[in-house]
C-alpha cells in the first residue's frame, strides 16, 4: 500500500483548497496523470501520480483544505509485468489463493488501526508542547494558526504574530444576522482566502501612505490611437496599461527604491537587477495577479501582447505558480470599470504599487493664456511602504510618471 501525499507546489507554498478530485476508488492510474487540482496561491495547480497504481482509499474531499506533505490517497501498485503475464495458471491460481488467505487471517486490530489513521484527529497539530503551553497561556487556537514550519508545525514566531495581530486587530464577534432576516452562507473560494491572508498581513505590518497625482494623458491617448491599428495588424491589443507597463519599468530603472524589499530580519535592503511587475486583473474567481518578467527588455508591442495572454489564463483559472510570483512592483488599473480615486495596499515583499483610476476631461488653468482649457487627465495613486521610501522619494517618482504619460517621448529622452 502506497501514501501518496500533497508535494511541495512552490516555494513558501504550505496549505490549498482541493477544488477538484479526478479519480475514483477502483481507478488505475498511471505515472504523472493528473489525480486531484489544488488551489493555492491564487493559483490552480494540477497535482500528477508518482506511480502506476489503483486507487484503494480517497482520504480528502472537494473544498476541502490540504497541507503539503499530508495524504490524501492510498494507492495499491501495480505490479503486472510482462514476465509475470507468462507464468504459467497453476502458479498464478497458487500466488491468488496465497493472496486470498493473507487477506483472510489480516489482524483486525490492523485493519482498525489504518482506518483511524485514514481520519486523524482535528487535535493533532504539529506543534512543540511548549508551544502549545504558551497558546494555552495567550488563548490562542491552534486551529486557526497557519504554521510557517516544515508541514505546517506551528512555532513560537507563528504566536507572536498572532499575538500582534490580535492586539492590533481584536477578532470581531458577529451577530445572528438571521434574528432580521433570511440569510445564506457560502465557503469561501481558496482565492478569496488567499486574498484575506495577504491583504490583512500587509495591513498589519506595512505601515503604508499613498500619493495622490494627475496627469495630462491627451498625448498618451493620442500616442495609444495612433498605434492602435499597427497592433491590430500584429492581433495585439494596445491597452493603456500595456503602455503603462513600459513607462513603469523605466521608472524602476531610474528610482532603484522602488523595485526593492525589505528583510527585516538582517536589516538589510534587498535591490533587484531585474524588473518585473505584477498586474491586478478582474476575474470572476476574484482578483488575480500575474506578472511580467523582464519588463524592461520589452517592446509596448511584446508587453500587450504577454499582458492579453496572461489576462485570459487568469479569467480562465490557468494560471501557474510562476504565473504569479516574482513581481518587485504592481499596477491595479481600475479605469475601465469607473472611480476617480482608490488607495491601493502593498503587496510584500513588494514596497509600491501605482493605481491608476478612468481619466476624465478636466478644466486645467493655462497660465499663458490665464484662461481654463479643458484636459484629459489620468488620476494616479501612488501606494508605498515608509519604512523604506520617503514622501519626497514618492513624490519624484510620481513626478516622473506624470511627465512620461504627458510625453510619452519622454522615456527615450531622459
Amino acid at each position: 500500500m502506497i501514501e501518496f501525499k500533497i508535494p511541495e507546489v512552490g516555494e513558501g507554498i504550505e496549505s490549498g483548497t482541493v477544488i477538484s478530485i479526478l479519480v475514483k476508488v477502483g481507478d488505475s492510474i498511471e505515472k504523472d496523470q493528473a489525480v486531484l487540482e489544488l488551489e493555492t496561491d491564487k493559483a490552480v495547480v494540477e497535482i500528477p501520480a508518482d506511480v502506476n497504481a489503483i486507487v484503494e482509499e480517497i482520504l480528502i474531499k472537494e473544498n476541502q483544505e490540504a497541507k503539503i506533505g499530508q495524504v490524501v490517497l492510498k494507492l495499491k501498485k501495480s505490479t503486472a509485468t510482462k514476465t509475470e503475464t507468462k507464468v504459467e495458471d497453476k502458479t498464478v491460481k497458487t500466488e491468488t489463493k496465497e493472496t486470498e488467505t493473507t487477506k483472510t487471517v489480516q489482524p483486525k486490530s490492523r485493519v482498525t488501526k489504518t482506518e483511524a489513521s485514514a481520519s486523524p484527529s482535528k487535535d493533532l497539530i504539529p506543534a512543540a508542547p511548549s508551544v502549545r503551553r504558551i497558546a494555552r497561556e495567550r488563548g490562542i487556537d491552534l486551529h486557526q494558526l497557519q504554521g510557517s514550519g516544515i508541514l505546517g508545525r506551528i512555532s513560537i514566531h507563528d504566536l507572536e504574530l498572532k499575538s500582534s495581530s490580535q492586539i492590533a486587530s481584536p477578532q470581531i464577534t458577529l451577530p445572528d444576522f438571521s434574528k432580521w432576516g433570511q440569510v445564506k452562507r457560502e465557503p469561501m473560494s481558496g482565492i478569496r482566502k488567499a486574498t484575506v491572508r495577504a491583504m490583512a498581513t500587509a495591513w498589519s505590518n506595512i505601515p503604508m501612505v499613498t500619493h495622490f497625482d494627475k496627469a495630462d494623458s491627451g498625448n498618451f491617448e493620442a500616442f495609444r490611437q495612433r498605434y492602435k491599428k499597427l497592433a491590430e495588424r500584429k492581433e495585439i491589443k494596445l491597452t493603456p496599461t500595456a503602455i503603462l507597463l513600459k513607462i513603469v519599468a523605466t521608472a524602476l530603472t531610474k528610482f532603484p527604491d522602488f523595485n526593492a524589499s525589505i528583510d527585516t530580519n538582517s536589516q538589510e535592503v534587498i535591490y533587484k537587477d531585474y524588473i518585473n511587475i505584477g498586474v491586478a486583473v478582474d476575474t470572476p474567481n476574484g482578483l488575480l495577479v500575474p506578472v511580467i518578467k523582464n519588463a524592461n527588455q520589452k517592446s509596448i508591442f511584446e508587453l500587450a501582447q504577454e499582458l492579453s495572454e496572461l489576462a485570459e489564463k487568469a479569467r480562465n483559472r490557468k494560471l501557474g505558480l510562476a504565473d504569479m510570483q516574482g513581481a518587485n512592483f504592481t499596477i491595479s488599473n481600475l479605469g475601465g470599470i469607473g472611480g476617480y480615486a482608490f488607495s491601493p495596499i502593498v503587496n510584500p515583499p513588494e514596497v509600491a504599487i501605482l493605481g491608476v483610476s478612468r481619466s476624465r476631461m478636466e478644466p486645467v488653468y493655462n497660465k499663458i493664456t490665464a484662461s481654463f482649457d479643458p484636459k484629459l487627465m489620468m488620476p494616479l495613486a501612488l501606494t508605498y511602504d515608509h519604512r523604506l521610501i520617503d514622501g519626497a522619494a514618492a513624490a519624484r517618482f510620481s513626478l516622473w510618471l506624470t511627465q512620461a504619460i504627458e510625453e510619452p517621448l519622454f522615456m527615450s529622452l531622459d
